[in-house]
């Protein structure tokens, strides 16, 4: 699948530096067994390079001895990434690092799976259209046909695949097809009422992100919103996360909360909600294609 193994590199153009100097963005992810000299190694590698670091991040797990960094940085425009990986690769080796090495500047593509409730889709796309989002929703995939509209005014292809119990695994692998056809890196399930099947999350581990309501596992069902406000609940909120074959348990990558009081209508519940699912999720999807995300077992580093 492309989306496991996505390209490390596209044909973006050099941005110039302040003194007019051609210059290409780099993004470095990487983790390892922690031992020492890993940091001081890889810089000097950038340093040789010519490269000047812009950002770097890195957290040391105790409990299992996990090392995890993550370095922004940029080199004259001469530098190539076979370059890069070359000068990479001795030390790749030494660490037993596992490495992805990318183009800061490039556009990851997207495809956003929706049901009926579009305020989490509507979100991405206005982040998208502003920038604050830099990602490219190559499809919007729907088992309705309330977002078509949605689509078309934006632009972007629309597939309305309908799905029964009887269908579902025909309707992934039309998904999976897309996905392979516009060589996206992400899938975001947008509100997307449908559990997706164990062949389907295992093999995009990693690249599907949901968001859900915070109540998860008090209050299922229809309407959990509702069902909060019968019980007086005080503090609402949404989870993102990647999905797994253990549904709504996969490694978290942002979360948030909002308070609520007892003058509140159902109606209010629900509205406050949706404003923090959207902004949960779109932060989520931020957070992942600047390569911010670690997976770090059945949890994230998030930088």
């Amino acid at each position: 699948m492309n989306l496991v193994a996505a390209p490390t590199f596209q044909a973006d153009p050099a941005s110039m530096s302040p003194a007019g100097v051609a210059t290409r963005a780099h993004l470095l992810t990487l983790t390892c067994e922690d031992r020492p000299g890993i940091v001081a190694r890889v810089s000097a590698i950038i340093a040789k390079l010519g490269g000047n670091i812009s950002e770097s991040a890195q957290f040391w797990e105790r409990s299992d001895n996990g090392f995890y960094m993550r370095i922004a940085f940029s080199t004259s425009s001469a530098v190539v990434p076979d370059v890069m990986r070359r000068a990479l690769q001795p030390t790749v080796e030494q660490f037993g690092l596992k490495a992805r090495l990318t183009d800061a500047e490039r556009s990851p593509r997207i495809i956003v799976l929706v049901s009926k409730f579009d305020h989490c889709l509507q979100h991405i796309l206005y982040q998208v259209r502003v920038g604050w989002l830099k990602a490219t929703v190559a499809a919007i995939v729907s088992n309705h046909r309330d977002s078509e509209r949605t689509a078309e005014l934006a632009g972007i292809p629309f597939h309305w695949l309908p799905v029964t119990k009887d269908s579902k695994a025909e309707q992934e692998s039309r998904v999976l097809a897309l996905i392979d056809e516009t060589n996206a890196e992400l899938v975001v399930l947008a509100r997307y009422m449908q559990v997706l099947s164990d062949g389907f999350t295992s093999t995009l581990a990693g690249h599907v992100i949901n968001i859900h309501h915070s109540f998860l596992p008090s209050f299922k069902g229809a309407k959990p919103y509702h069902q909060a406000h019968e019980r007086g609940v005080k503090l609402i909120g949404a989870t993102a996360h990647y999905v797994t074959p253990e549904l709504d348990e996969g490694p978290i990558i942002e979360q948030e909360t909002e308070r609520v009081t007892h003058a509140l209508s159902p109606e209010d519940y629900v509205a406050v909600g949706r404003n923090i699912e959207a902004r949960v999720l779109a932060r989520a999807v931020k957070l992942h294609v600047e390569q911010r995300v670690l997976l770090n077992g059945t949890k994230t580093v998030v930088f």
